[in-house]
């Protein structure tokens, strides 16, 4: 994870939590979730414990927690967003200028959301609904679905379950680009997956897996 998520382990220290934020100023909390109003302006929301909720239209820096999930309202405009135990979901229209991480959660991104750089998981699955990604998608041991009308300009990187991380019982993941998706950038897995192609979807180059072409509306079941 990046430095972002050590600088919020440091915050550990601090005993001060400021539970309120004026517009334009940053909030800053150990333990307790994150209210950014509705379209409202602010700098950098960050917290160890708890979660961080961003309402519709509102416009903040980076969004990082440890302990918790992140949500981002329709339409609202965010540098980033990182957690480390907790799922990210964005709503319609998000715009997020960088990258979104997490390493235990889900990553969801509804239609019309412009993310400028990449998603990354170690076990979460990753799923896009008519969003454009600027950056590649990349994985471990969750699923991915680039759904109905997304474009994914750089490419999908599932890395091989070793070490720690490669727990008995681990099912493969399952890749779905589905109805109209494009993935721009190459194909890359490291392990085996189940890989679902929709016959109006384009792909690039493919490595380590081979495409199962469906016609339905959705991806048959493995």
């Amino acid at each position: 994870m990046s430095r972002r998520i050590h600088r919020l382990a440091f915050a550990l220290c601090l005993a001060l939590a400021a539970p309120l934020a004026h517009a334009g100023e940053d909030i800053s909390k150990v333990n307790g979730s994150i209210e950014a109003a509705a379209g409202q302006h602010y700098r950098d929301l960050e917290t160890v414990n708890g979660s961080i909720r961003i309402g519709d239209g509102t416009q903040a820096r980076d969004a990082s927690t440890v302990n918790g999930s992140i949500t981002v309202g329709d339409r609202a405009q965010v540098d980033g967003l990182e957690t480390v135990n907790g799922a990210i979901r964005l709503g319609t229209g998000v715009k997020v200028s960088s990258g979104i991480e997490t390493v235990n959660g889900s990553v969801f991104a509804d239609r019309g959301s412009v993310v400028g750089g990449d998603i990354e998981t170690v076990n979460g699955a990753i799923g896009l609904v008519g969003t454009e990604l600027a950056g590649g998608i990349e994985t471990l041991n969750g699923d991915v679905t680039v759904g109905i009308g997304s474009r994914v300009k750089g490419g999908i990187t599932i890395e091989r379950n070793t070490g720690w991380f490669q727990g008995k019982g681990r099912r493969d993941p399952r890749v779905v680009i589905g109805p109209g998706a494009v993935v721009e950038g190459p194909l890359v897995f490291k392990r085996e997956v189940h890989l679902h192609v929709h016959r109006s979807a384009r792909i690039g180059p493919l490595t380590g897996a081979e495409a199962r072409i469906y016609d339905t509306d959705t991806a048959p079941q493995d």
